[in-house]
């Protein structure tokens, strides 16, 4: 449900923000922009009149989730473009917290890849009604034929810059993130351009050596998709992706925290060595989020979920991304793994924000940012949403 009014205030809540928790906190919003954070007991007097108040009651105040790695739900898939399948994945999504995501694309054709592009561009070009497209996240073609995990091998080509030099010239902002395996010819050249460009150059899906990631830091490598997953392992004399992953702190980690890709101890260590900045939640959710048990398709290759786990049907229980939701994870944080509510925060809003460069727009809680907003109870069930501004009942 969706309400007009994009003016009002949140007060007596536990306001998460960059530097600490509000305790007792108001949050003021004023068409669709936030203009104050701080004490309720501070708050400003000249309040819009057309202001609605909403008591919190103690619960958390928290910025929008940011997911920069989601390929679907409800049965639809970015990869298959159009306007009511990006409607329904935005809709579901938004109603979980996401309030920004990236279309993120599978290992497919040049022309496939041509078609999302175009769409998405359509799509952002207009009032986009739930959780925000904010860009497109290639993952694929460029990688690696010995980690393909989900990724239909027939559709993988080396790293190929033109391609991608091609769509950025036709789409100029577009594409916020490119994933590949940096070890493959081409791959360096790739790094070069994306850096320039601005975009996230990502390994993942990636036979690469713990040398030959450190090669691609040199010149620019920064990001690990899926971390632990569909990558050379860490082994104590040979570290593999992984080993580099966790021991360079130039390089920012995502990881689905969904208790099924990545045991909770290996999130916490991979918590333990990077920074604030550096920890990244995201879904990788496929076509089957929103939905039970059954038999679904990623991509153009078919699914099993069962319990939630989503594997290959033609495989050895290859995992298949995931039915995950952004509050979901943001929970498993908090109380499996151990990790802070700001902390969390952190991971599922501003440190996804600033790796696309949107934070100057959202992804924390202050004033003059868009009012993408969470209202979360003490045991971490969302509430209610708001996207620049606009109420959404969870």
């Amino acid at each position: 449900m969706r309400t007009p009014n994009r003016s009002f205030q949140i007060t007596h809540a536990e306001i998460v923000t960059p530097t600490g928790i509000i305790h007792d906190g108001t949050v003021v919003v004023e068409e669709g922009l936030i203009t104050y954070v701080g004490s309720t007991s501070g708050m400003p007097s000249d309040s819009p009149a057309s202001a609605s108040t909403i008591d919190a009651g103690g619960s958390y105040v928290l910025p929008g989730f940011i997911d920069v790695h989601v390929h679907g739900g409800l049965l639809e898939d970015f990869s298959i473009p159009s306007k009511a399948a990006f409607d329904a994945i935005t809709k579901l999504h938004c109603s979980q917290g996401t309030t920004s995501m990236l279309a993120t694309t599978m290992t497919m054709p040049h022309d496939v890849i041509d078609e999302v592009l175009s769409e998405v561009h359509e799509y952002m070009s207009n009032d986009m009604p739930y959780a925000q497209l904010v860009g497109v996240h290639l993952e694929g073609p460029f990688i690696s034929p010995k980690w393909p995990g989900a990724q239909n091998p027939a559709h993988i080509v080396p790293p190929n810059r033109s391609w991608v030099e091609a769509w950025n010239n036709k789409y100029p902002g577009l594409i916020k993130q490119v994933t590949f395996a940096p070890e493959r010819e081409g791959a360096l050249e790739l790094i070069r351009y994306l850096r320039k460009e601005g975009i996230v150059a990502a390994a993942g899906h990636t036979d690469a050596s713990y040398e030959e990631i450190m090669a691609a830091v040199q010149v620019g490598l920064h990001h690990a998709v899926h971390t632990f997953n569909a990558m050379t392992p860490l082994h104590h004399r040979n570290p593999g992706t992984a080993g580099a992953v966790l021991s360079t702190p130039a390089i920012s980690a995502e990881i689905i925290a969904d208790g099924i890709h990545v045991h909770h101890a290996a999130i916490k260590l991979l918590a333990q060595v990077k920074d604030n900045n550096n920890l990244i939640l995201i879904t990788d959710a496929m076509s089957a989020a929103g939905l039970g048990d059954g038999e679904y398709m990623l991509g153009d290759l078919p699914v099993i979920v069962k319990d939630n786990v989503c594997t290959l049907k033609e495989s050895d229980n290859t995992l298949a991304g995931s039915t995950l939701t952004m509050i979901r994870g943001f929970r498993h944080l908090v109380q499996k793994v151990g990790l802070s509510v700001e902390r969390a925060s952190e991971a599922a809003s501003l440190n996804p924000a600033k790796l696309i460069r949107i934070d100057h727009l959202t992804g924390s809680v202050e004033t003059g940012k868009q009012a993408d907003l969470l209202l979360v109870d003490r045991d971490l069930n969302l509430k209610d949403t708001w996207v620049k501004g606009q109420h959404f009942k969870a």
